[in-house]
Order: structure tokens, then sequence, then C-alpha cells
């Protein structure tokens, strides 16, 4: 709920930063939360490496000259978490004097879990006068009433409506005659709810009472979707579900007005005071946080933390699954009372950064006593100048931000296969009921899946230093900054920048660099970020795949908020949770959502190899396969002995591990690439990713199909290009092993310097017949 506080209890810092991405020389804003005291020890540093494993290079970091480094005062701010929609009625047509109508369609997600508005209005100053259709506690229509004494519930309906099933609501206001009367009318239809025209379903009797009148003049106000102001604070009795179309009427709603909207048909123009409609502007790019009103004030309304649009509406017939198709069924907008998408809090310190800082991936380190907080961000560099370019997975980082929360998942146990391993962040963020929002993995409170995430936000599973509970290991920054640490021993210049430049920027953002090496886990890609690679790739750029089950999930983000990414999980693929029926469409762009592999965009296409599998029990080591003893590719494993690579690890032991890919000819695995090596047997705990199972049938374990399994692949591509592929998210883990001086680490100095060598590579035709 917003302004939610953490439970009482020691020092807690919490920091976000505005933008993930800026150029040396530029200003970041950096907003910064504390309880428990009221200034902290701000200091620059450049993360260096993250893990904490015993048996590799340990934590790493550089502190930084900065005019902010110093003490740095601090307060407590509130999290405004919650969709609503809002608006201001400066001329008051909204509180009339005479009879007038409020009426929605509504389809409650969490109808009995205590108060939930619906519409609010509430004058702003003056003699206190509003009004609010909500439903209560029970989970009935109700009526409130605001005045001198607050809120005050005037009326309600004997039965609840049910949950997840459309409605059509109204309430009948006569200010001046002193009587309220509440109606509500179930809408089934046979795709729009959960039940069927054929059960039977009594609709509840009108429900009339007395209504003292109101006696303030018309004055501005406030309108609220989703919400209702609370006493001198924040917005308060936050809805769970949808709502479509919505307004007031001059006069009553007898039984013939009720029947016209029940039927979507068309009110007299002359009798409307607002009408709402949430399928007026949608457009073939997608659709965006302005709610239309076609009444005559115009009183549009503007989505906060970013309701759900394009969503299947009361009319819904199930013959369409997009907005774009028949944009008159998809006035469904959703409202959850957990959803965050901008913290809205103040700068606290605005870090004016170099113009010769070094690119790499930043943090201001925020210190008070024994807790530790780093705002972690991105410094590009004012001009190119390395051959080498990191592309950081920042649309993963956000995907995962704050969760999942495998400790709670009724699979998780079982999927990870071990018990999780549980940090300080971890239970705070449990105490305190994930406060700063939820990961893409997750669930709202009403059990719709997470579609929105954002940055502008606390995120904890962001500390450089931070090991996934479920995996017992580090997993996205910390696992990133293991290849940022062996290009730091290694001496290579490089650049990095995120996967917000190259969404925003496209092919641009890689012109000059030579090789492009991307993180351990670049899994969420937008259409600008997977054409911009694949030109890359085609214009004779060379790319190092370091990824397990990358460029699997379709993303989007708008232009003008880049901090906040769209997903929508459709009816395939290794998901947390799954579309409801035609709501797969990102409303962010109109495109749909889903696995690039159902766009005839499988990474095979692009890397030459896709998601195979994902394990969290074990990781294994590689075994050399006959082919990658040809001599026109023998140079990428000079130096390493032996059948078996990797062995060893920061990540379970193994080079191979938690989530791998393969070859696949049949998906787009370049007939000429060159399988270099292949995992080991790994367990019955690896199943056959989702998407590749027609029918379930025992033998799908890792420790029996041909198809689980990790290959290391290496192909040529148009102009001089190349690709090397080494398929799994444990890789990142391997190269620090042994203060770097081992096989993997040996592997990756032969590809990168062989990519950056001036010379073409050598034809690799004879090597891939030899596959």
């Amino acid at each position: 709920m917003p302004g939610e506080r953490l439970s009482s209890g020691p020092v807690h810092i919490h920091a976000y930063v505005a933008r993930i991405s800026v150029r040396a020389g530029e200003a970041l804003d950096v907003m910064v939360s504390a309880a428990g005291t009221s200034e902290v020890e701000a200091q620059l540093v450049r993360l260096l490496h993250g893990d904490v494993h015993p048996a590799g290079p340990g934590f790493r970091e550089e502190e930084i000259d900065c005019p902010a480094n110093g003490r740095l005062a601090v307060s407590w701010r509130d999290v405004p978490r919650g969709n609503v929609l809002r608006g201001t009625d400066a001329g008051g047509a909204l509180l009339p004097q005479e009879r007038f109508t409020l009426w929605a369609y509504i389809h409650p997600a969490l109808p009995g879990a205590g108060v939930q508005t619906l519409v609010s209005y509430l004058r702003d100053g003056g003699e206190p006068a509003g009004y609010a259709l909500c439903l209560d506690e029970q989970g009935c229509l109700a009526f409130f009433r605001h005045d001198a004494q607050g809120w005050r519930r005037v009326l309600g309906q004997p039965q609840p409506v049910l949950a997840h099933c459309w409605y059509l609501v109204t309430a009948d206001i006569d200010p001046a005659g002193g009587q309220v009367v509440l109606a509500s009318r179930h809408l089934p239809g046979r795709a729009n709810g959960l039940w069927s025209r054929a059960v039977p379903r009594q609709d509840p009797p009108d429900a009339a009472g007395p209504l003292e009148a109101w006696t303030a003049a018309p004055g501005p106000g406030t309108v609220l979707v989703g919400g209702r102001p609370a006493e001198g604070g924040p917005i308060e009795c936050l809805y769970n579900g949808k709502i479509d179309r919505f307004g007031l009427i001059r006069g009553g709603a007898d039984k013939g007005v009720r029947e016209a909207l029940a039927a979507g048909t068309p009110l007299e123009a002359a009798r409307t005071l607002a009408f709402w409609d949430t399928t007026a502007g949608y457009g073939p790019g997608g659709i965006g946080d302005v709610v239309r009103d076609l009444g005559p004030s115009s009183l549009d309304l503007v989505g906060v933390n970013r309701p759900v649009r394009g969503q299947t509406g009361w009319n819904w017939d199930g013959c369409v699954d997009s907005f774009r198709l028949a944009p008159e069924q998809y006035g469904g907008i959703e409202f959850h009372d957990d959803a965050l998408a901008d913290c809205l809090w103040p700068p606290t310190v605005t870090l004016q950064l170099s113009a010769d800082l070094r690119s790499g991936v930043y943090a201001l380190r925020l210190r008070h006593g024994g807790v530790t907080e780093r705002a972690v961000f991105c410094v590009r560099p004012a001009r190119r100048s390395a051959p080498i370019c990191f592309l950081l997975p920042t649309a993963t980082y956000m995907a995962y931000a704050n969760g999942p929360r495998s400790m709670e998942g009724d699979i998780g146990q079982a999927l990870m296969g071990r018990s999780p391993i549980l940090a300080r962040a971890d239970i705070e963020a449990c105490e305190n009921n994930y406060l700063f929002g939820l990961s893409a993995y997750d669930v709202h409170r009403d059990g719709a899946g997470v579609c929105y995430t954002s940055y502008r936000r606390p995120i904890f599973t962001m500390q450089p230093d931070y090991r996934f509970p479920g995996v017992a290991a580090p997993w996205g920054l910390g696992a990133d900054l293991s290849i940022i640490a062996w290009l730091e021993q290694s001496g290579h210049a490089y650049d990095v920048i995120t996967d917000e430049d190259l969404d925003r920027e496209g092919r641009a953002a890689l012109d000059g660099y030579r090789v492009l090496i991307t993180g351990s886990h670049a899994e969420y890609a937008s259409e600008p970020m997977l054409d911009a690679i694949e030109d890359f790739s085609a214009g004779g750029g060379r790319i190092l795949y370091l990824s397990g089950n990358g460029l699997y999930w379709v993303v989007a983000f708008r232009p003008e908020e880049p901090w906040v990414m769209e997903i929508r999980r459709r009816e395939a693929g290794s998901r947390a949770w799954q579309c409801r029926p035609g709501e797969g469409y990102l409303v962010t762009t109109g495109e749909p959502g889903g696995l690039w592999r159902h766009r005839n965009r499988a990474p095979q296409k692009l890397v030459g190899v896709g998601f195979a599998s994902e394990g969290m029990d074990i990781s294994v080591p590689f075994r050399r396969m006959p082919a990658s003893f040809a001599p026109e590719v023998a140079w990428i494993l000079e130096g390493v002995e032996g059948e078996l690579i990797g062995d060893f690890g920061l990540i379970h032991g193994g080079v191979v591990g938690l989530e791998i890919d393969r070859y696949d000819a049949a998906l787009g695995s370049p007939p000429g690439a060159v399988v270099l090596a292949s995992s080991e047997p790994l367990t019955s705990n690896w199943p056959l990713v989702q998407e590749e199972i027609f029918f379930s049938h025992p033998g799908l374990g890792g420790d029996e199909h041909p198809q689980v399994r990790c290959d290391m692949v290496y192909f040529r591509t148009a102009n001089g290009g190349a690709v090397f592929s080494a398929s799994s998210i444990a890789w990142a883990g391997a190269l620090p092993w042994n203060d770097f001086d081992n096989a993997v680490s040996r592997i990756m100095a032969n590809v990168v310097n062989g990519f950056l060598s001036d010379g073409g590579l050598p034809d690799i035709t004879g090597a891939a017949d030899a596959r």
C-alpha cells in the first residue's frame, strides 16, 4: 500500500539512480532513502568483481574521486505503490448539485480483501465534499461519502461480486433529494469471464438508502480510478482487478439506461457529464497512459505506476487476440495494489562525472555502520576508443529485480534442486512485503503476472555481491562482473554499454567496435536490440556470446520512459506465469510478446545456439569434440590440454551450469558452424525446455535426453565476422578460477585475441564438415 515503511529495526539504506547508463562528463541523480540514521558516507566506486566465493579473487572495487564523496544527509522516503488513474476537475463539473449516475464495467480480482475503490472524487480545498464507488470488506458494491467526518460508508449491496467476472455497476445519486441507489448486473459472455452464460447467477436487488444532502458548491477536485485520497496522506483503498469504460450521466439510472449500458449502446450525448472511453487512442504502435474523456469537459486521466492496458474488456468475444485487431473489445485496464513503476523520490545527490572517467560499471556506495548499499550504473565513454564493447544485460537485471521469490514458490526448491540460502536482503524484502516492488517472475497479490518492471526503485538483486538464494551463486550483475574482472586482468581496452543504450540507439550504439561481448544471461531483448546485434554481425562484427538462455523473451521500452520494461509471457517458454487469453501483446509497441523463437527469430539464427535446459543442482565440464582439432579452428583451444574443459569454477564447480544452450540446425544454427565441445552428462534435474515438449513422457531429463546438453560453438559470418558461443551462464564463473590461470580463461584469451587481429580468420569449411 502507498506510504508503507520498513519494519522497525536497525539501519536501512536504499537507493537507485535516475538513469542506468550515462556518459563520462554527464551528471546523474541518485535517490536515497534511509531509516535509523540521518546521514551516510557516500563514495563513488568502480566495480571490478562481485562474487565472494573463497576460491575466487573476492569482492573488488576501486574508489574514485568525486565531488559527491563524503557525508550525505538522508531521510526516509515513502514508496507510492499501486496503480491508479488520476485527473483534475478544475471546474467542479463532477460534483453536481442535481441527480446524476456514476457507472462502470468492472472485473474484480480480489473481492473481499478490504475496501477497494473503483472511482472516487474529492474536492480540493474548501468545504469537504466527495464520493466513492467501492467494493467493501465483504466484496459488496458500496457507496462512500466524504465530508467533515472523512470517508464514511453510506450504503452497500447485500451480496458480494464474484472474482474474475464482468459486472455493470451503477450508483444513482441525488444530492438534493437525499438518496443513493446501487445496482450491479453480471455480464457473462462466451469468453469474457470465469463463468459461462449457462451458469445461473442471481444479481442482488438494488440497494437504496438515504443520502445526507451535500451543500458544497462546485470547485476544483481530483478524480481517482482505482483508489481514493486518504485523510491528509497518500492514496488508499486500492483496487485489484480490471475496469473498462466508465462515466457520469445526468439524471438517474432507470431500467432503460441500465439495459442500454448492459448492451453497450451509447447514451445520449446531452446526458453525458463524463465518459472515459478506455478504448480510445489506441494506435498501431501501442497504448499510452492517458485515458480520454469524451465528455463535455475533456477531463482526461493519466495512469500512475503504469496501469496495465490492452487487456480484454467486458465485451471480448474470444475471436481476436490483440487490441490492434478489435480495440473496442480491449477496454480493460488492470489495477494492482502492489504495482510500482517509479518511486518518484527527489534526488538526494547529483553526481557530476569526470569527462575522462573510464567506461565501466560504477556505483555510489552508501554506508552507515555495518550497512552498505550501492546504487549501480554504467558509464559509457565520452568518445569511443576501445575495440571491445561489453554489453551489460540490464534488461535481464530488470526482469529479475527484487525476485523471483524462490523461497516462496510452490516448485522453487524442486526446480533449483536445493534449499535456498537467504541473504539479509532476501529476509528484509520478505519481512516488508516486497516494499520496493516485484520481479517479472512474480505475480501480483491477486495472482496476475507482473508484466512491468522498473529500475527507478531500490533493487537488492542488483547489488554486486548478491547471491541468488535459489542457486547459491551470483546471478546477473555479480556473475557479469567476473567477465569484467577477466577483461581487467587481461589488460584489454573495453567500453561498457547497456541494453538500454542498444534499445535506444540501435546499430549506432555498436559503431566503431570490433568485438561485442555479451553478459552471462542476456535473456531479454527488444526488437531494436536484436536488430542491432544482427546488423553488427552482418557487417563484419565479431561476437563472444557468453550467455546461457540468451535472446529468449521479447520485451519493449518506451523511448520517453526507458526505466520501465514490459513483458508478456504467452503460451510457451519456461515461464513463472502466463498471460490470460487474448492479452499477450505488448501495449508499449503493439508487437506480440512471448519468445523470439515463436516470431521466427530463434537465437540459433544469430549466435548459433539456443536455450536447451536449466538446472541448479550441479555444474559439469565440456568434453572436446573431434572437429575442434581441425587446423582451421585449433587456434581457439590452443594451450588447452586434455579432453575435459572446465571441471572447475565458482558456480557449482563447473563451466556448464545454471542455464545452457545447444546447437540445433532445425532452429537456424548455421550449417557451417563447428561444435568445439559439448557438455558431459547432466542429471534428471535438467529437463528439456518446455517449448520443445509436445507430449510429456519419461526420459526428458539431462541424464537421458540427447538434446539436453550445452554446446560450445564457433562460426564465421558475413564480411569477415565471427561468433563464438560459450552457451552457459556458468562460463563467467569459471574465468576467475585459480587467479584466471585456467583452460576456460585460455580459450577466452584465444578468441578475443583472434577476433581483435587485423588479419582475416581462417575459412572453417573443412572443420564444419568434420562435425
